[in-house]
């Protein structure tokens, strides 16, 4: 009787050893090297997928969710490497943040949250046109998220690439958008496909918004974007703080130094 005392902790402790390894199990895919961090790319479920590894992970395994663009203006993602964070990219190009989009990046949260132990909670970031994706995901697990950082972000499809404000508009990807969402031009008026539509159960969870604008912005105008999540998500409750660049257009992304972007993040995810 003593002896099965002992071994029942034993095994106990056997069990949680092993249940915490293999949520940690190792990253598949093709090994190389960014920007002096360990990358492995990978195919999941037929989707392309990044992740960059830290060289020493931060408890609780948290991540920053790359929409589009990965590695342009990488200088806050680098930050939070070293804080120990795992950055992260799930391919949705030419879907425009539609329905399909969603579900591939529902996909990839399960695959990082049941087979590899990550955060259930990432940090989104969207650049330009990935804005879409961050707000239209975030719409749909508003229990998922831990705060969303948009750059120079398209809030509205009509603004971008519809062209329909102030805005240049995107040419072809005009088309593109409206067949991704299944919708006609005339249909696009009102259609609740954007993210300027879909911010209710985004603010319900609290999550914290960072905006980082070119004042000058011709490609995506603050004022039909950023300004119009600002005015509503603040009507709605929600926390939401915007770094205005005065003079500058849609390009350069990004801060030259990221620290604000990184402690907002940091804060929001880690809690330091």
């Amino acid at each position: 009787m003593k002896a099965n005392c002992t071994f029942f902790p034993i095994v106990l402790g056997l069990t949680i050893a092993f249940s915490t390894l293999s949520s940690a199990v190792e990253i598949p895919g093709k090994a190389s090297k960014w920007n002096g961090f360990d990358r492995r790319d990978f195919v999941h479920e037929g989707l392309k997928c990044i992740v960059i590894l830290p060289k020493s992970e931060a408890q609780g395994r948290p991540w920053v969710w790359r929409a589009r663009f990965f590695g342009h203006q990488p200088q806050a993602d680098i930050a939070l490497l070293k804080l120990g964070f795992h950055v992260c990219y799930c391919e949705v190009g030419g879907l425009f943040g539609n329905k399909e989009a969603v579900e591939r990046w529902n996909r990839f949260h399960t695959y990082l949250t049941h087979e590899h132990g990550f955060s259930v909670k990432p940090a989104l970031e969207g650049m330009s046109r990935g804005g879409l994706i961050i707000y239209n995901w975030a719409a749909a697990n508003p229990d998922k998220v831990a705060c969303i950082y948009g750059d120079a972000p398209v809030c509205d499809i009509r603004s971008w690439p519809g062209g329909k404000g102030k805005g240049k508009g995107g040419g072809g990807a005009w088309k593109g958008a409206l067949k991704a969402h299944g919708i006609t031009e005339a249909e696009a008026v009102n259609a609740p496909v954007s993210p300027i539509h879909k911010l209710a159960p985004i603010a319900k969870a609290k999550i914290p918004l960072l905006h980082v604008v070119g004042a000058a912005d011709k490609v995506v105008p603050v004022e039909e974007n950023s300004a119009v999540i600002v005015e509503r998500y603040r009507k709605l409750g929600g926390e939401i703080k915007v770094i205005s660049k005065p003079g500058v257009g849609h390009h350069p992304h990004a801060l030259k130094d990221p620290k604000p972007i990184v402690d907002f993040i940091r804060k929001h995810t880690i809690g330091s």
